[in-house]
């Protein structure tokens, strides 16, 4: 309720002072249902509805500088049942984004609720460090965080990002732990073109919460460093690079060092009306001391996707672990039609994965299932 009232009364203040001088003002939204069915849990069925209404409006201040708003909210309600016999369910209303932008020629400045996301990886991203979104969501819906970033463009397609937040508990990415949410984030980013590429350089700071994951006293204050690398080249094939490590200042034992390293590449067959291939394979250690590599283990993912029209998309997902047998897999018949689209998927997941991102907002259920979703937006 605290994070409502805040995101009304920000709405309603930067209403006011837009309302005399408005060059633009536009109210958009998503609507989506979803219906899955997943044989092997105990509540096998599941309905589910989102609504995300969005309000955006613009200013220009001069020729070069404007000042703009994003307000949405993310309403959903989903029932689980056992038909006839058992039934859960759930409603929600919640901030989605909610951020306030300056900028001009070379800049922004953006505070508020909003997404933070980069990195040149797709489907295991080592420096997903600010959202959840899921690979194998369509809509790549994500929480976002509360924060100030800034961000300047040079003159030769360069450009720096410092950003900070503050209220933001939960764990984002292959975070292992929580942040505590009263002591303020920061980090920065610079990244520059190269031959044919680019390359990113990334830091960022935070106090890690362990208290939950140990159950005892004195873990909500540990000092926390995050060091990311990405670049990515354009040959005749796509490469790209993305590695992080994270590092902790207190010894919390397995989980005090964290090396993630991304190595991927996709490319487009000209098969009939092309078929496209994604290939990522994801290195991920966590040890006491630093590289030591003494708890590792490896993770490849496998990307499909042909246009079987101009309306109709076939895509498949395959993720292995090599260290078992867990794997994930997911082929998904997308069709547009004049309003709205629709998604046909069957999937499988085990009952536990590391390594891919779990986004609360999808309701990725263990075992094999399919699903229906049916997407309009206006």
């Amino acid at each position: 309720m605290r994070e409502l009232t805040v995101w009304f009364l920000l709405v309603g203040i930067t209403t006011s002072t837009f309302a005399q001088k408005r060059k633009a003002t536009e109210l958009s939204g998503q609507f989506s249902a979803i219906g899955s069915y997943s044989p092997k849990q105990d509540l096998n069925t599941f309905i589910g509805a989102r609504y995300i209404p969005q309000l955006n409006h613009y200013r220009a201040i001069d020729t070069s500088r404007k000042v703009d708003l994003e307000a949405s909210l993310n309403l959903s309600g989903s029932v689980l049942s056992h038909p006839f016999t058992e039934f859960s369910n759930e409603g929600k209303i919640a901030p989605y984004r909610l951020w306030l932008r300056y900028s001009g020629k070379q800049f922004e400045l953006r505070a508020g609720l909003q997404k933070i996301d980069f990195g040149a990886a797709t489907l295991l991203r080592p420096i997903q460090w600010f959202n959840q979104i899921d690979p194998r969501d369509p809509l790549q819906l994500t929480n976002g965080v509360y924060g100030l970033l800034g961000r300047y463009y040079f003159i030769n397609n360069s450009n720096i990002w410092i950003w900070s937040l503050y209220g933001n508990k939960k764990t984002r990415g292959l975070d292992l732990v929580e942040t505590n949410s009263g002591i303020p984030e920061y980090g920065l980013r610079y990244q520059f073109p190269v031959t044919r590429g680019e390359i990113g350089l990334s830091y960022h700071r935070r106090i890690a919460d362990a208290t939950s994951l140990f159950g005892v006293p004195n873990m909500d204050f540990i000092p926390e460093n995050r060091y990311g690398l990405d670049a990515k080249w354009d040959y005749t094939i796509g490469i790209w690079l993305e590695a992080s490590y994270v590092q902790k200042k207190k010894n919390i034992g397995s989980f005090t060092h964290q090396t993630l390293a991304n190595l991927g590449g996709d490319y487009t067959f000209g098969i009939a009306n092309g078929l496209h291939l994604m290939i990522e394979n994801l290195f991920f250690a966590s040890d006491e001391k630093a590289f030591n590599f003494e708890s590792q283990f490896v993770v490849s993912a496998l990307a499909l996707r042909y246009p079987l029209t101009l309306f109709d998309n076939l895509q498949a997902l395959v993720y292995y672990p090599w260290n078992n047998s867990n794997a994930v897999y997911l082929i998904n018949l997308q069709h547009d039609f004049k309003k709205m689209t629709s998604y046909l998927m069957a999937y499988y997941n085990p009952d536990s994965f590391s390594g891919l991102q779990q986004n609360n907002l999808t309701n990725q259920f263990a075992g094999p299932g399919f699903r229906i979703m049916l997407v309009y937006n206006h």
